[in-house]
């Protein structure tokens, strides 16, 4: 197996994990809270604003995201266990 620079399929999974469990909840809680201290903004800004936020959480981390629906490129080919 040759080392490829980067993070591995598994660490990616696991980050993918922390950042859709911890991190997006957090994010959640001071775009909310950031929206509040300006004002209560008209309803299609306000959805305007927490849709565009909502995509620009995840495009810092969109490497680690790549490719984890898909099965271990590294891993050997073994019939699945029942």
């Amino acid at each position: 197996m040759a080392d490829k620079p980067g993070l591995s399929y598994k660490a990616r999974r696991r980050w993918s994990l922390v950042l859709l469990l911890v991190g997006m909840p957090l994010y959640i809680v001071v775009a909310v809270t950031i929206l509040n201290l300006l004002g209560r903004p008209p309803l299609w800004l306000e959805l305007v604003v927490y849709v565009a936020l909502g995509i620009l959480w995840v495009l810092p981390f969109k490497f680690v995201f790549r490719g984890v629906g898909q099965a271990d490129p590294d891993a050997e080919d073994t019939p699945p266990q029942q």
